[in-house]
This record gives structure tokens, C-alpha cells and sequence, in this order.
């Protein structure tokens, strides 16, 4: 089925079987209350869509379910599908979703900023999960910012309800760091299946026609959005996916440069460079010495 596309908060409140908006370009709007007598499957929101929802485990984003019942915390930029499984709305759905128009930010610093939001682009198996206590704060933030669109408009209604909405993200931001941390188990069991992935990759005699792995390949080979992994490994590691991707080809090269009499450009080809030039310019770049000087240092 093509999914729908929805342009405005009018229109989302249209599907959703509900009342008109008290603010054209900003909604928070009660999931419970969505009708479930819409033949839609799919939407395309061109709106920012902020959520926090409880029953919703056969709702789908692209290919992914949710994976727990428990409060959890989502993110849409514009864009992007969210769907839903035969049967319509779950009858155990609670919740909100916070829907936000691009020109309700626009001439505003927030619109630059929200970019920096790497969750906007996580899948919705990689989820925020929040306690009750984070459940309670985010609930208070979007309080003040409904309270702040039913009242009267005037000139500092913007600029206050967009101060919210970075506490909000800023909020969102902390309880990620803290699920990276506080799922640190299975985040070390995805470092090693990274690390297996990079191994079988690297050792695949197809390298040369496959090339480098790249940050989207590993991704999708770990199940994961790119975004989230990048994310993940920062807090694990320090370093992104292709930072990681980088280290082990050049512990791959120190490998060839040190046991074999392959030349430069051989060694570059046999790990997926085009270019012997790039994979020479990484090679210092990480070890401070040229593929000559590394393996001058042997002899």
C-alpha cells in the first residue's frame, strides 16, 4: 500500500477523527483518543512527530516492530513512514505524540539545530525506553508547552514554546546517554558482532570486488540504523562506525606491509582502495607514517 502523505497538523487531526487544531503548526494530541475507523495503513508525515506511547508493539516503522509494551520514546523527522499492522490501532494504545510543522521553527535557531538530533533518523526498535521518573519529566515539559499554544497568541508565544521544545530534546538526549549505558550488556554484544562482521569482511577473498565495508553496510548487517550505531559506539568507545572500520583495515595493512613483500598499491587493492593514494593518505593519517616508513621499521 503507498502510503499517505500528510502535509499539515489539519490534516493529521483530520485522520486521526479529531478536532481541529488549536494551533496550526503544533499539536500534542492524546493517542487514545485516534480513531481506528481510518483505512489508512501508512502515512508520511511532513511534520516533526514526537512520541511517547505505551500498547504499541504492532505498530511498524519501515520494517521494524516495537519491542516492549513499557513507555518508550520515538522520533520522526519529516519524511519518513510510519505504519500499521492489520487490525488497525492496538486497544491497549496510551500516550502522546507531539507533532511539529518545519515553519513553526523556522527563523529560529532550532531549526538549525535540530539536525544535530542524530535520534530523528534512529528506527523505532532503537527506541528510548524511559522510567517512570523520565516518563514524568517529559510529561511536564510537554504540559507547558500545550498550555503555551491554548493560550493567547502573541509575539512571545514562539520563543517560548521552542525554548520547551530544547528542553525537551535536551532531555531526550540525557535518557539516550543513559540507555547506552544502562544497556551496556547488549551494547558490548553488538561491539562484538561488529568486530566479527569487520574480521569476516576483511578475510572475504571477494574484497576486491565487494570494496570497503561501509558505514550503511554494517548497519544493516548488525540491524541497526546507521545513526544508532554511530551514536552506540561513541559512548562505548569513543570512536564512530567508520572510525572502527578504519582501525581494522589498518590493522589489516600493518598485517600485509609486515609479513609479505606485497607492494603498496597491491595491498591498497586487495583491501577494496581504488586508489593506492587514499589508502596510503589513511594509513599516515592513523599511524603517522607512510606504508614504506611502517614497513621500513621491520627491516
Amino acid at each position: 500500500m503507498i502510503p499517505v502523505r500528510i502535509k499539515s497538523i489539519t490534516q493529521i487531526h483530520q485522520l486521526a477523527g479529531l478536532a481541529k487544531p488549536n494551533h496550526p503548526l503544533i499539536s500534542i494530541v492524546d493517542v487514545s483518543k485516534f480513531s481506528n475507523e481510518s483505512e489508512v495503513n501508512a502515512v508520511v508525515f511532513d511534520v516533526y512527530a514526537i512520541s511517547v506511547k505505551r500498547g504499541c508493539n504492532n505498530l511498524l516503522y519501515g520494517q521494524q516492530k516495537y519491542d516492549s509494551d513499557n513507555g518508550l520514546m520515538a522520533f520522526m523527522s519529516p519524511g519518513q513512514v510510519l505504519r500499521g499492522e492489520e487490525g488497525g490501532l492496538p486497544p491497549n494504545l496510551e500516550g502522546w505524540m507531539l507533532f511539529i510543522h518545519p515553519d513553526f521553527l523556522r527563523n529560529t535557531q532550532l531549526a538549525k539545530t535540530i539536525k544535530k538530533y542524530e535520534y530523528f533518523e534512529y528506527s523505532v526498535n532503537e527506541a528510548l525506553f524511559l522510567s517512570p521518573k523520565e516518563e514524568l519529566i517529559i510529561s511536564g515539559v510537554l504540559e507547558n508547552i500545550r498550555n503555551e499554544y491554548e493560550s493567547n497568541i502573541d509575539k512571545f508565544s514562539q520563543d517560548i514554546i521552542v525554548s520547551h521544545l530544547e528542553t525537551l530534546l535536551n532531555y531526550a538526549e540525557r535518557f539516550y546517554q543513559r540507555q547506552f549505558i544502562t544497556r551496556k550488556i547488549t551494547n558490548h554484544q553488538v561491539l562484538d558482532r561488529l568486530e566479527a562482521l569487520l574480521d569476516k569482511h576483511l578475510k572475504d577473498e571477494n574484497l576486491i570486488l565487494k570494496g570497503l565495508p561501509s558505514v550503511q553496510y554494517i548497519a544493516e548487517n548488525l540491524n541497526m540504523s546507521g545513526k544508532y550505531l554511530s551514536s552506540l559506539l561513541k559512548q562505548l568507545t569513543g570512536q564512530t562506525t567508520q572510525q572502527h572500520i578504519h582501525d581494522k583495515l589498518i590493522e589489516k595493512a600493518k598485517e600485509k606491509l609486515s609479513t609479505t613483500n606485497l607492494s603498496v598499491s597491491e595491498i591498497a587493492y586487495q583491501l577494496g582502495f581504488e586508489h593506492s593514494q587514499s589508502f596510503s593518505k589513511l594509513f599516515k593519517s592513523k599511524t603517522n607514517n607512510s606504508p614504506l616508513q611502517f614497513r621500513d621499521s621491520f627491516n
